[in-house]
């Protein structure tokens, strides 16, 4: 619905006026622009080291819950009724401490993404500003809302840059 709006607002704009023939309309990639930029490509490093560790944690105990698994499904109906639900135990106190985690894992990385964002949205937002009053964009529209756009009209690029540059 939003981007049916949105496409109905730039055909009327586009046909409404012969003044309209003149304004400076550029199309930005948001997200792309947060993303590709120097401080977000250092954040993923930086997160990379600081979760690593728990992450290589919680693939070896998913390779260990799984190792007991297959060991219960290709002989479990061979052993002893004894052995067999200690693995059985075993198995399921393994998926409870990946699940909890697993959970621990995604709550801390969700804390630190936001923190991040909290910290470079105000420079992406500046940036956006900058280069929308230095190349006098009288329209700039999100990226998602449009199908097609010739590159000259993208601004995203620009905006990467000049958030590159405020440090």
């Amino acid at each position: 619905m939003r981007k049916l709006t949105q496409l109905v607002l730039l055909a009327t704009v586009l046909v409404a006026t012969p003044a309209f023939a003149e304004m400076k309309i550029a199309v930005l990639n948001y997200q792309m622009a947060l993303l590709e930029s120097d401080a977000a490509k250092k954040y993923a490093v930086d997160a990379e080291k600081k979760f690593g560790p728990q992450l290589t944690k919680l693939k070896a105990l998913e390779s260990s819950a799984k190792g007991i698994q297959d060991r219960l499904v290709a002989g479990g109906d061979k052993m002893q009724q004894g052995e067999r639900e200690r693995l059985e135990l075993e198995f399921k106190q393994k998926a409870r401490d990946f699940q909890f985690q697993s959970k621990e894992l995604n709550e801390q990385k969700a804390v630190a993404d936001r923190e991040m964002l909290k910290q470079l949205k105000p420079k992406l937002d500046g940036a956006v500003e900058e280069v929308i009053k230095k190349g006098a964009f009288d329209l700039v529209f999100e990226r998602g809302a449009v199908i097609d756009v010739k590159p000259q009209y993208d601004i995203t690029r620009q905006v990467i840059e000049r958030m590159n540059q405020l440090k």
